[in-house]
């Protein structure tokens, strides 16, 4: 990324500030002012619009471009110029989806246009930073890493936004951009030096999240952040990340505490026999390394088939194989990545940055021990409508195009009439939505129990024969307006905007938040966000503001309310 330097007075001034020796604690100088290990940066003071100050954009790595695609990520270059870190940097690149950055970097109209075509940068490895607008010192921090199937996702979603999260839990609050897709996981014999097993692993994601640990061990404490209380939380995707970082041998001293929301690391192997995976073996990544290379090379009429790319491949050594791949315009990659299905991704077991069975080392006590607040939504399949044609004998669940389901969310008014109906977006052989074993509702049910459910009970309990400091929440919320209440519901990810007070403008917002629901949905928001709060402080989520004792997992707290109270219970 091109650095945002100041210049002329701006930068003559914030010089003086930093020169005089303001740390950026004091509130009366210039808080916007901060210095890190690579260079001086200035933010933006938002105290009087969200209680903060804020910096966007700041470089945690050297963009991972050319020669350093597919390696992990390295030291950015210092600076000596105030740097302006007041927007965020770009996304990552990937294929465009409902849930991407769009052609503007933040949740607005062109994501429509842009669904299944590249979208972001590979210049993107970059961070953004709240805090609240004081001059408080040993605030716990919380890294949140974005979800997104390890195929999409970027910082700059107003989701996620941390302002409120860090006024309300009087934290620090940091999100990071990690690369997504084939550029962030890629198992390739060829980009393979055979002496570093770090390097070679093909987790580069999971080394940009380690990246964005050191920097805050190595920075956070002029935020006035305690490096020394991390919580790394993040959601589907990022939580399967956080899994994977609470097993790898490379975050000894970077994590205090871990929130994986949504999400599990679990083999086939481990699952009862028709569940879901969350987790794939490295030889899974390889076919599919070695598939993108060779329908690379046909495409480039360096073969026919897969056996003349095969041989082809044979006949050049491992660096020309690297040249030629890093010489391929990353579009032209993400392109190749979707037409041929190839487009699933995550972390890699490869036995130095992930072990090659990250639940068996949690049971063998090969982990960093540390209290988890583990949670899911309770009709997590209900955002998966588009796998329910994996089943045998059924169809997608909805029958409109993203592109138009799109549109519609975003023009969507929540407080008018109901102007659709469920059989306008949901495939008639799921309606109605309550039949039972075949309608809608039982078959979002089967995904809920399959994917998410066993890969939880499997990790959850072989942390429970190690410790006992385990919180887990169940998010029951389904107060959205007819008919997206059946539609959603308690869908996967639909607990976020309540952890960051982040109800709009974004994706599900129109669906999701009306007047009549704005009593209870913010009464839930203050609880979920005080449970947040004191767990990244103690470690332990109990507070008063949830009525009962929240006991550690096999128990369960339920978050839910009515359109006009919160209702938390235990089970």
């Amino acid at each position: 990324m091109k650095h945002r330097h100041l210049t002329g007075l701006g930068a003559m001034a914030l010089a003086a500030i930093l020169l005089a020796g303001c740390g950026g604690n004091d509130a009366d100088n210039a808080p916007e002012g901060r210095t890190t290990s690579y260079g001086p940066i200035v933010g933006v003071n938002d105290a009087s619009v969200s209680g903060t100050y804020y910096w966007k954009g700041i470089p945690f790595a050297k963009p991972p471009v050319g020669s350093l695609r597919w390696k992990p990520p390295a030291e950015p270059d210092a600076w000596s110029q105030p740097l302006a870190t007041s927007k965020f940097g770009n996304a990552c690149i990937q294929n465009g989806r409902v849930y991407g950055p769009g052609l503007n970097n933040t949740y607005d109209a062109s994501i429509g246009t842009t669904l299944n075509t590249p979208v972001g940068s590979e210049d993107c490895l970059t961070l953004n930073v709240w805090r609240p607008a004081s001059d408080t010192s040993g605030l716990p921090v919380i890294l949140f890493l974005y979800g997104g199937s390890n195929i999409s996702g970027y910082t700059a979603d107003p989701m996620y936004d941390g302002a409120n999260l860090a006024r309300t839990a009087n934290a620090v609050v940091v999100t990071a951009n990690y690369r997504v897709g084939v550029f962030g996981f890629l198992n390739l014999a060829q980009l393979k030096n055979g002496t570093d097993p770090i390097a070679d692993s093909g987790n580069f994601a999971l080394l940009d999240n380690v990246q964005a640990l050191k920097f805050i061990q190595s920075n956070i404490a002029g935020f006035g952040g305690d490096k020394n209380n991390v919580t790394v939380m993040g959601q589907s995707a990022g939580a399967i990340n956080t899994w994977a970082l609470l097993t790898s041998p490379l975050t000894t001293g970077l994590m205090h505490r871990a929130a994986p929301l949504s999400g599990g690391i679990s083999l086939a192997s481990e699952l009862p026999s028709g569940t879901l995976p969350t987790l794939n073996p490295a030889s899974t990544y390889a076919a599919q390394g070695n598939a993108l290379l060779y329908n690379l090379l046909i495409a480039d009429g360096k073969a026919t088939d897969t056996a003349s790319a095969q041989a082809y491949a044979a006949t050049q050594g491992n660096a020309q194989i690297a040249d030629y791949l890093r010489s391929k315009d990353a579009k032209t990659i993400l392109t190749t990545v979707l037409s041929k299905g190839l487009n699933s991704s995550g972390p890699i077991p490869d036995g130095a940055v992930l072990p090659t069975d990250p639940v068996a080392a949690i049971s063998a006590g090969n982990y960093r021990r540390i209290p988890v607040l583990a949670s899911n939504t309770a009709e997590e399949g209900k955002l998966f409508q588009s796998l329910f044609g994996l089943l045998p004998g059924h169809k997608p669940g909805f029958i409109i195009s993203d592109a138009d389901r799109f549109a519609l969310m975003m023009n969507y008014r929540p407080d008018a009439p109901p102007a659709v109906a469920l059989s306008d977006l949901i495939d008639p052989s799921y309606l109605p939505p309550d039949t039972a074993a075949t309608g809608y509702n039982a078959t979002a049910a089967f995904f809920t129990t399959n994917f998410f459910g066993a890969s939880r009970d499997n990790v959850l309990n072989a942390l429970k024969s190690q410790q006992s400091n385990i919180w887990y929440y169940q998010f029951n919320w389904a107060q959205e307006p007819a008919p997206w209440n059946v539609v959603y519901g308690a869908a996967h990810a639909f607990d976020l905007p309540f952890i960051f007070r982040t109800f709009g403008p974004s994706l599900f917002s129109n669906v999701m938040n009306s007047s009549a629901n704005q009593p209870g949905r913010l009464e839930l928001s203050d609880a979920m966000m005080a449970s947040i709060a004191a767990f990244a402080k103690n470690g332990d989520p109990n507070n008063a503001t949830l009525g009962v004792p929240w006991q550690p997992w096999p128990r369960k707290l339920i978050f839910d309310a009515t359109p006009t109270k919160r209702q938390i219970s235990t089970q």
